[in-house]
């Protein structure tokens, strides 16, 4: 649902007669407004028989469902309009994925796998239990676990019970300028020194503040790579985000174009790239709460060769263009 659903683990057929495991979620809580990666666990067959498809339903109030895709598999989506109007990032989303099929591979009944995709968990969504439905066929029999208890039923007590993940209420965050509230008051604080790690320097990193209702955040810095061979920044993470990416910005036929580096940000030997606003970036995508000048952010960037380098992102004021410099 890194946001950027986690859901569905489903441990199934515990030997060719009818003892079956119930299925299960791998990640047992999840968030309102928040982002969920659903992991679908296959471990077992169906009456010894290979597995051949894997379904998922997606719940309503689960929205922006984005599956990951299998190599031997084939991946399709079924579509629909949802029940209601999901405000996402800022823009309403009115349909979206309804079910997620994996088909066409082959699973042995000796063997194990994982299906995955991720998704948004909306406010829609009551705290307590969220049940997702899952349905394994193979080429003898399936395994359906789809059914939901009645409230006040115990699942356990169900025969074939659908995955259930805990939905845990949104936090809610006081404004800036509220009282309690000390993070924005004074200047910013100081620029770190520069970060070395391996052949790899890094300017001290730095993003702004953000509007009330803003769900997303540039992160900035700069990396000299000294050494004799290329080095790729691929990932990373944030605590104040759900999903950590990194981006470009680029004119396309007159028009600036934001998209996503799949593959990552090449770092050339003997080189240095500026990750900067309108250029470079990485991308705090579904925050946790606003952002507000003054305070440091703590994350960690993921590059291909020097591995996982931690980072202070300094928060400075709207229309910052530098870690040093404000434009009002």
């Amino acid at each position: 649902m890194r946001s950027y659903i986690h859901a569905a683990g489903l441990a199934l057929a515990l030997s060719p007669s009818l003892a079956f495991a119930h299925a299960g979620l791998e990640i047992a809580e999840a968030t309102q407004n928040s982002s969920y990666k659903a992991i679908v666990k296959i471990g077992h067959g169906c009456e010894g028989t290979p597995t051949h498809t894997i379904r998922v339903e997606v719940p309503e109030g689960v929205i922006a469902a984005k599956p990951m895709p299998k190599a031997g598999w084939n991946l399709k989506v079924e579509t629909g309009a949802y029940a209601r109007a999901y405000d996402y990032f800022g823009k309403p989303m009115t349909e979206g994925v309804k079910a997620i099929v994996w088909t066409g591979g082959s699973l042995a009944d000796a063997e194990y796998d994982e299906f995955t995709f991720i998704a948004r968990i909306t406010d829609a969504v009551p705290p307590g239990k969220l049940f997702v439905p899952v349905t394994q066929t193979c080429v003898k029999g399936t395994h359906a676990w789809t059914e939901i208890p009645a409230p006040g039923q115990d699942a356990h007590a169900l025969k074939s019970p659908a995955p259930a993940v805990t939905v845990k209420a949104a936090v809610k965050v006081a404004q800036a300028g509220g009282h309690g509230s000390h993070a924005g008051h004074g200047a910013a604080p100081a620029a770190t020194a520069l970060t070395t790690v391996g052949t790899l320097t890094l300017s001290p990193a730095w993003t702004r503040a953000t509007p009330p209702g803003s769900r997303v955040a540039g992160g900035f810095f700069t990396v000299e790579n000294k050494g004799g061979a290329a080095d790729r920044l691929i990932g990373g993470s944030a605590e104040i985000s759900n999903i950590f990416e990194v981006h470009e910005m680029a004119m396309d036929g007159g028009i600036m174009k934001m998209r996503s580096l799949d593959k990552g940000l090449e770092l050339p030997a003997g080189g240095k790239v500026e990750l900067k606003p309108g250029g470079y970036h990485v991308m705090f995508i579904d925050l946790k709460r606003p952002l507000m000048a003054g305070e440091t952010v703590k994350g960690e960037l993921v590059f291909e060769k020097a591995g996982k380098v931690p980072v202070t992102f300094k928060v400075m004021p709207l229309g910052s263009t530098s870690a040093g410099e404000h434009k009002h």
